[in-house]
């Protein structure tokens, strides 16, 4: 762990609307082993040794509705509920918002990403303490071909990394980044700090810590879940 003694928090985005998972609530409230997908993700920063004070950012429609799932299966780890905004973009805008320290180490992480282990979330914390910025992303395994108009080209996969989260940032970055106007270019935090001029720094995921998408991954989930360690 670094001895920076830096606050930690963890801001997980939760505005998923359920359409590729051809289910009636969004994803990351079905069940996985017996409990909603979002309760692992948030139950994965609490055992983090950095113990990070957690802000769930979450549509407000859905706030009464998360509060019912958190008394029917008695979650009470504690954390901070915060109303989503158009986008993901402005969702985590509205996380950092509610955080008073003027420095501290911030974590942004998928709400459907319940296999991100502490070792994962231990790492990211420690490398964007000493650099600034920490991005968990694991190489391809797959051959990739880029498709400009009709005509595909090869790309060398040992230069191509997938990137998952916690997306993790010194809280001065991230809301420096942050005062930038929205882009359609946003696809994550890294692609918005990497905007403000910083070179993002990649440290090893798993290629097992997968985002619930589609139907199919809540049963690959539930059984790679079952080997992890706790």
């Amino acid at each position: 762990m670094t001895d920076s003694n830096l606050p930690t928090y963890a801001i997980i985005v939760a505005g998923g609307t359920g359409t590729r998972m051809q289910s009636a609530v969004p994803k990351q409230f079905l069940l996985m082993n017996g409990k909603p997908v979002l309760m692992h993700t948030i139950e994965n920063f609490y055992r983090s040794s950095y113990q990070p004070e957690i802000i769930l950012v979450l549509h407000a429609g859905f706030h009464d509705y998360w509060k019912e799932l958190c008394s029917a299966h008695q979650f009470t780890v504690p954390h901070r509920l915060v109303a989503g905004g158009e986008t993901r973009f402005h969702s985590v805008k509205n996380g950092l918002e509610i955080i008073a320290e003027e420095e501290a180490v911030v974590a942004v992480q998928d709400a459907v990403r319940p296999l991100t282990t502490s070792k994962i979330i231990d790492a990211a914390y420690e490398v964007a303490a000493s650099k600034g910025n920490a991005v968990v992303a694991v190489k391809s395994r797959d051959s990739i071909r880029r498709l400009q108009g009709e005509v595909s080209h090869h790309l060398n996969r040992d230069e191509i990394y997938l990137v998952q989260t916690p997306q993790t940032f010194r809280l001065s970055l991230l809301r420096k980044a942050y005062e930038h106007p929205f882009t359609n270019t946003f696809t994550d935090d890294a692609s918005v700090v990497e905007s403000a001029g910083e070179t993002i720094n990649l440290v090893d995921g798993e290629h097992f810590n997968l985002k619930i998408t589609f139907p199919e991954d809540i049963a690959i989930a539930e059984l790679i879940q079952k080997k992890l360690p706790v």
